[in-house]
């Protein structure tokens, strides 16, 4: 169909799924819960029976549906972790593969199932052909896991070493804490004030500064024991004064007892008198310019996305560019890991600090569909390139803002992954019973934050495109931790022990590996003496399902899903599947 010339509903308190109706069916999904609530958060109407077939029809579109699956081989969240290598990465910190005890990649299915849904309708609206798209947890498991094995397959060695050990510490009188800087005179100074030995708080630094990276932090020991040897008081008095932040692991029975009810994103349309454009190729996004201004990971990964629908994506780059195209190990010079999350996208060098480049910038958002960014609270403002300023020249705009805490949270510490998941009970509800809680060392809320980022944006497109309005669109990683822990965080509001059981998803060790069972499965023997074929077959045998769990990322390169891009990079497939 042709672009609308006159608004299919009105943008006052519009939401972009206004009219339409949601229907469900077939096997259950890995999601389903999620997915429906999202879709009626946007507006959609019914619930319809939770299945793994999910249809939105009505008004002047044409039903679309999304079909989701676990994947090849598979049949539940702990053996799609197994096999994507998701037990590997989070397993790094404590030396052996180790399943997260939320369902990560279901949360991450999910999203991506909503971001189909919401891509698919967009290319309608804009006079495309688009019927269904197909979603599994088994490609979202890979995707999660992307920059890791970007990394196994680069030309040389990781940076820092792949070995146990990482945060969090403990103090004298028990309180368990997460440390972030991102500055090493910070860090040195942190350490200094509890007098730890001056050899550990070097040898120490490039380990915690690449733990983002690699998953694991092997600490010199005496940095734990100097944390152990002082009090809460004296950390927190050495964290203020140095600059650094070091923020207590909260639980999640505290989360619940603060939590606001919000969802994961906010969308807030403005007047404008946008009047659509049509596509120009068959990918949902072809014809549209995105513009990030991100760093890390968050918002790469959401222009990422966005780029893989078909957008075209402009990187806003330091003077010299990106420093962390640089950033070990790299392929045909490049980091490998910058590549998981930036292939594709074209590079402009804006000096934002330049009053000159920022009315460059300006002019460049003018131009574009979607001005995306991560920025630390109130950078925009101060630089002029907040919403209301570029909204001003291009009310049109889509402007979204992907930060940590999403102005949720007061006193909140600084919003990077690891602080996030510690104020927020991730630690807790990601650990079994029988292991202390502890922040994942995987990236696990950049990575959904992203996924969040890229859902809330195509929400904002498709409210523009049914409107007219101009959008702003916020999601934080707050929202991710959140959405993560929802059946957790629910256990505990009612009470309830918020944490899976001893041993929930812990991979079965062989002769030679490990083998994960589906949830709720057990074994009554020891398999320690069989090999890992011969222990799935007799598993087979006596009508037992399992799976080898990947412990090197290396083996996944030569799996037949992944690719290699032309920096010779390891590039996984698409999360979706348009037809």
């Amino acid at each position: 169909m042709a672009p609308p010339a006159t608004p299919a509903i009105a943008h006052q308190s519009a939401r972009p799924l206004d009219g339409l109706r949601l229907e469900a069916s077939g096997p259950p999904g890995p999601a389903d819960g999620l997915v429906a609530e999202h879709l009626r958060l946007l507006g959609a109407e019914g619930a319809g029976p939770h299945g793994g077939r999910i249809r939105l029809l009505g008004r002047e579109f044409s039903e679309f549906t999304a079909h989701t699956t676990w994947g090849e081989g598979v049949v539940d969240e702990a053996t799609v972790q197994a096999v994507t290598g998701v037990m590997a990465v989070h397993g790094r910190r404590d030396g052996a593969p180790r399943g997260l005890a939320v369902d990560y990649t279901a949360t991450a299915t999910g999203v991506l199932t909503v971001q189909a849904l919401l891509a698919g309708l967009l290319t309608q609206a804009r006079g495309g052909q688009a019927t269904s798209a197909k979603v599994s947890a088994e490609r979202a498991g890979l995707l999660a896991v992307s920059q890791y094995l970007a990394a196994a397959g680069a030309e040389e060695s990781e940076a820092a070493e792949l070995a146990p050990g990482g945060p969090p510490f403990t103090s004298a009188d028990g309180v368990v804490f997460e440390l972030e800087t991102l500055d090493p005179g910070a860090w040195a100074a942190f350490w200094r004030a509890l007098d730890a030995p001056g050899d550990s708080v070097r040898h120490g630094w490039r380990p915690f500064q690449f733990r983002y990276a690699t998953a694991c932090a092997a600490f010199p020991q005496p940095l734990h024991d100097a944390a152990r040897a002082a009090g809460w008081e004296l950390i927190r008095e050495a964290a203020r004064a140095s600059g650094a932040e070091a923020c207590p692991l909260r639980s999640l029975a505290e989360r619940a007892a603060e939590y606001d009810g919000a969802p994961p994103w906010r969308l807030t349309p403005h007047e404008a008198s946008y009047a659509g454009t049509a596509p120009q190729a068959d990918a949902p996004l072809a014809g549209l310019t995105v513009l990030e201004a991100g760093r890390r990971i968050q918002a790469p990964l959401t222009a990422h996305l966005l780029g893989l629908l078909g957008a075209e994506v402009v990187r806003i780059e330091p003077p010299g560019g990106d420093p962390l195209r640089g950033m070990p190990p790299a392929c045909s010079g490049i980091s490998a890991r910058w590549l998981a999350l930036n292939r594709g996208k074209k590079a402009v060098e804006v000096d934002i600090k330049s009053p000159a480049d920022r009315t460059r910038l300006r002019a460049m958002a003018a131009e574009a569909d979607v001005f995306l960014h991560n920025w630390a609270p109130g950078k925009a403002a101060v630089l002029g390139l907040d919403h209301e300023h570029l909204s001003a020249a291009n009310p049109a705009l889509v402007y979204a803002y992907t930060s940590g805490w999403a102005d949720r949270l007061p006193g909140a510490p600084m919003g990077t992954d690891f602080m996030v998941q510690a104020r927020t009970g991730v630690g807790e509800a990601a650990r079994p019973a029988d292991e202390p809680p502890a922040p994942s060392l995987m990236t696990l809320l950049d990575v959904l934050g992203g996924l969040i980022g890229a859902e809330a944006v195509l929400a904002g497109l498709l409210l523009r495109q049914r409107t007219g309005a101009g959008v702003r669109v916020d999601s934080s990683l707050l929202g991710a931790a959140d959405m993560l822990t929802t059946p957790a965080r629910s256990r505990a509001a009612q009470g309830l022990d918020p944490r899976r059981p001893a041993g929930f998803r812990r991979p079965v060790p062989t002769a030679d590996g490990w083998i994960a069972l589906p949830d709720h499965s057990a074994i009554a023997y020891d398999v320690r003496d069989l090999s890992t074929t011969q222990a799935l077959e007799r598993l087979s045998g006596r009508g037992l399902s399992a799976v080898p769990v990947v412990t090197d990322l290396a083996e996944l390169l030569t799996s037949g899903s992944i690719s290699r891009d032309v920096h010779g990079a390891p590039a996984v497939p698409d999360p979706w599947r348009f037809a």
